[in-house]
């Protein structure tokens, strides 16, 4: 994706290009890896190494709130950001820390379906996300 796509990403959720702002969501398209605020900073260090913490702070939380990205918090407490906003599941390595994508339509119908059965009293369910823990038994490739 190019600037002009990154530029059309952020006015379409009703946000002000800056650059800034396209650093951060370039930084966290191409990482795609569930990335921390650190290794945000980091990667967007490489080519503006004058951007503030604070500042890659607030873009993420207005990401966050326009529902541009989304919060992954691991087992660790260590929170992660996703740009995939397609309804999809997480795979969480607890010895690695690390997060994949995880993506099984049956199971998503299968949750939708109970929790359509078993209502929680006082609760209305805005979206369904199943966190996987465990551990790679081989090495991945």
């Amino acid at each position: 994706m190019n600037a002009a796509g990154y530029s059309a990403k952020l006015i379409e959720k009703g946000l002000k290009v800056t650059p800034q702002r396209i650093a951060v969501l370039e930084a966290i398209l191409e990482m795609s890896n569930h990335p921390t605020v650190e290794n945000i900073i980091d990667s967007i260090r490489k080519e503006q190494p004058n951007i503030s913490s604070a500042t890659v702070y607030k873009v993420l939380d207005a990401f966050v709130s326009c529902g541009l990205i989304k919060r992954v918090k691991t087992e660790r407490d260590v929170m992660r950001y996703d740009a995939n906003t397609a309804s999809h599941h997480h795979i969480y390595c607890s010895d690695s820390d690390s997060i994949e994508d995880y993506y099984d339509e049956e199971l998503t119908g299968l949750l939708k379906e109970y929790f359509l059965k078993k209502q929680i009293p006082d609760f209305m369910i805005e979206d369904l996300k199943l966190q996987i823990i465990g551990k790679f038994i081989k090495t991945r490739t």
